[in-house]
């Protein structure tokens, strides 16, 4: 009898675990950046490990002042495809200014 109820938890354990989907891992929340005077943009729940082409972001006109409100860890790089020398590693909640110019990012 013993042995049946304890078959029967870990095959219901084991059925539930198949059962419940495996989630794509992804920064939750918003990372929002500018692509010109008064033109706000932003990506939402962005992928991590995947480098990010900014929209909006050109050769000519690159993106700035980023504020990343997710909870990953941002590299953001001035270079497209996440790309040379020129990057920045931004906290959780962290916000730079308009100074700061970038054209691509990457979550951890």
């Amino acid at each position: 009898m013993l042995f049946r109820r304890t078959t029967v938890a870990a095959f219901s354990a084991l059925a539930l675990l198949v059962a419940v989907p495996n989630s794509a891992q992804a920064a939750n929340g918003d990372f929002l950046f500018k692509v010109g005077p008064g033109v706000a943009s932003g990506i939402a729940d962005p992928a991590s490990g995947t480098c990010i082409d900014l929209p909006g972001a050109t050769e000519d006109k690159p993106a700035f002042a980023p504020h990343n409100l997710t909870t990953s860890t941002a590299t953001v790089f001035l270079d497209f495809g996440c790309d040379g020398d020129v990057y920045y590693v931004m906290d959780p909640g962290k916000k730079l200014g308009n100074r700061l110019k970038l054209r691509s990012v990457v979550f951890s």
